[in-house]
Protein backbone atom coordinates (compact mmCIF):
# COMPACT_ATOMS: atom_id res chain seq x y z
CA UNK A 1 0.00 0.00 0.00
CA UNK A 2 1.63 3.40 -0.88
CA UNK A 3 1.92 6.20 1.45
CA UNK A 4 -0.14 9.95 0.61
CA UNK A 5 2.96 10.89 0.37
CA UNK A 6 3.98 8.57 -2.81
CA UNK A 7 0.91 9.00 -4.37
CA UNK A 8 1.75 12.75 -4.46
CA UNK A 9 4.72 12.22 -5.67
CA UNK A 10 3.68 10.18 -8.53
CA UNK A 11 0.73 12.81 -9.38
CA UNK A 12 3.02 15.60 -9.80
CA UNK A 13 6.37 13.60 -11.50
CA UNK A 14 8.57 14.73 -8.63
CA UNK A 15 11.71 13.31 -7.52
CA UNK A 16 11.60 12.12 -4.43
CA UNK A 17 13.31 14.94 -1.12
CA UNK A 18 16.61 14.11 -0.37
CA UNK A 19 17.16 13.90 3.33
CA UNK A 20 19.66 16.65 4.63
CA UNK A 21 22.15 14.97 7.38
CA UNK A 22 22.21 16.44 11.27
CA UNK A 23 25.29 18.43 10.22
CA UNK A 24 23.36 20.38 7.44
CA UNK A 25 20.13 20.37 9.70
CA UNK A 26 21.91 22.33 11.82
CA UNK A 27 23.94 24.68 9.21
CA UNK A 28 20.88 25.55 7.81
CA UNK A 29 18.79 26.43 11.15
CA UNK A 30 21.63 28.63 11.93
CA UNK A 31 21.74 30.23 8.45
CA UNK A 32 17.72 31.14 9.64
CA UNK A 33 18.98 32.86 13.12
CA UNK A 34 21.64 34.52 11.50
CA UNK A 35 19.17 36.01 8.87
CA UNK A 36 16.51 36.57 11.40
CA UNK A 37 18.95 38.53 13.43
CA UNK A 38 19.98 40.27 10.08
CA UNK A 39 15.92 41.52 9.22
CA UNK A 40 15.52 42.25 12.61
CA UNK A 41 18.54 44.64 13.18
CA UNK A 42 17.50 46.51 9.57
CA UNK A 43 13.50 46.30 10.88
CA UNK A 44 14.78 48.22 13.79
CA UNK A 45 16.86 50.66 12.41
CA UNK A 46 14.86 51.52 9.04
CA UNK A 47 11.55 51.49 11.67
CA UNK A 48 13.18 54.50 13.58
CA UNK A 49 13.93 56.26 11.04
CA UNK A 50 9.99 55.86 9.57
CA UNK A 51 8.96 57.34 12.86
CA UNK A 52 10.82 60.41 12.39
CA UNK A 53 9.68 60.64 8.63
CA UNK A 54 6.03 60.51 9.77
CA UNK A 55 6.38 62.51 12.86
CA UNK A 56 8.15 65.07 10.47
CA UNK A 57 5.09 64.95 8.25
CA UNK A 58 7.84 63.93 5.59
CA UNK A 59 5.58 61.22 3.25
CA UNK A 60 7.60 60.47 0.81
CA UNK A 61 10.57 59.83 3.02
CA UNK A 62 8.39 57.46 4.60
CA UNK A 63 7.06 55.52 1.51
CA UNK A 64 10.86 55.68 0.71
CA UNK A 65 11.60 53.65 3.85
CA UNK A 66 8.65 51.82 3.47
CA UNK A 67 9.76 50.14 -0.01
CA UNK A 68 13.64 49.99 1.42
CA UNK A 69 12.50 47.78 4.26
CA UNK A 70 10.47 45.63 1.58
CA UNK A 71 13.19 45.73 -0.64
CA UNK A 72 15.87 44.65 2.04
CA UNK A 73 13.85 41.73 3.34
CA UNK A 74 13.26 40.35 -0.01
CA UNK A 75 17.14 40.56 -1.04
CA UNK A 76 17.86 39.29 2.91
CA UNK A 77 15.36 36.17 2.30
CA UNK A 78 17.20 35.54 -1.24
CA UNK A 79 20.50 35.44 -0.08
CA UNK A 80 19.08 32.86 2.55
CA UNK A 81 17.53 30.80 0.45
CA UNK A 82 20.58 30.76 -2.20
CA UNK A 83 22.97 29.61 0.77
CA UNK A 84 20.67 27.07 2.31
CA UNK A 85 20.06 25.62 -0.93
CA UNK A 86 24.35 25.43 -0.98
CA UNK A 87 23.92 23.37 2.03
CA UNK A 88 21.45 20.86 0.48
CA UNK A 89 23.62 20.30 -2.71
CA UNK A 90 26.71 20.14 -0.52
CA UNK A 91 24.99 17.02 0.83
CA UNK A 92 24.32 15.18 -2.56
CA UNK A 93 28.09 14.93 -3.85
Amino acid sequence: MKSAYERAMEKFGSAPIAKLSDAQKKQIAELENHYKAKIADREIFLDGQLAKAISANDDEAAAMLRRQLVSERKTLGAELEEKKEAVRQSGKK
